[in-house]
């Protein structure tokens, strides 16, 4: 049965989107069958691995409120390993569609189930905010992983968060784990982001990845050309970077859960 992945962290610009794209493809590219679920209404995920808008009629949104069978939205990409559920802009009506629904914070849950059993990971690319199709991601995820960038405010935006995970495990889905924290944008040259990066592996402990995501400008460029770091510049240090991750998350499952 796949492993449903959530990254999600309710502050935005913190390498989330960049996380779902470019762990999916790593996972991928070790033939690893996964699925990369676009739950953000601005469809980045989907359009940073090649997917224009308006070359699909179906999204995320017709399988989350009008029932459609996910299979039948599914896209390619140019990875064999490596398919996407993609998002359009029908997407920021399911916010307020989701409301009328009964058991709206299950529908994705719903809509994976058909198909779990044909990847070994779903990763979801999680808005950031906390409404409902944030909610649906962490209904149907087995574990989360936070992106926190190396900056001032990151250990109080954790608090935040945590204070968020505590509440979804006890209203909505209590076998949810934190995969892990993803430390990214780190700039080795500053002292502050050295600090960050040891004020949060003393609070976090193990829960932070041994993996850091660098600034990278590589990394940066990679969504606007349609592709994955690791078909964009597959020597840089970003690729470098989620190459690993992968590996972790990899042999984590080995090991067991966190």
């Amino acid at each position: 049965m796949g492993k449903i992945i959530a990254i999600s962290n309710q502050k935005g610009g913190v390498g989330k989107t960049t996380t779902a794209i470019n762990l999916a493809a790593a996972l991928a590219a070790a033939e690893m069958p996964t699925l990369l679920v676009d739950m953000d209404p601005q469809a980045n995920a989907t359009s940073g691995l090649g997917i224009r808008k308006g070359s699909f009629t179906r999204g995320i949104y017709h399988a989350l409120i009008l029932g459609e069978p996910l299979r039948n939205l599914i896209q390619g990409t140019d990875l064999e390993y490596l398919k996407v559920a993609p998002a359009d802009r029908n997407l920021a009506g399911a916010e307020i569609e989701l409301v009328e629904i009964e058991g709206r914070e299950h529908n994705l849950r719903r809509a994976l189930e058909p198909i779990r059993n044909e990847y070994e990971y779903i990763i979801i690319d999680c808005p950031p905010s906390l409404g409902q199709l944030n909610l649906n991601a962490m209904a149907a995820a087995d574990a989360v992983i936070v992106p926190i960038q190396c900056e001032y405010f990151a250990l109080e935006g954790v608090t935040d968060l945590w204070d968020t995970l505590v509440r979804i495990r006890r209203g909505l889905n209590p076998s949810l784990t934190i995969e892990g924290f993803l430390l990214t944008m780190f700039d080795e040259r500053t002292n502050l982001a050295n600090q960050v990066v040891s004020d949060l592996r003393d609070f976090l402990g193990a829960q932070v990845f041994k993996t850091i995501i660098p600034r990278n400008i590589r990394l940066a460029e990679a969504p606007s050309h349609g592709k994955p770091i690791i078909l964009y510049d597959i020597k840089s240090r970003g690729a470098e970077g989620y190459l690993k991750l992968a590996r972790e998350v990899m042999e984590n499952d080995k090991k067991g859960a966190r």
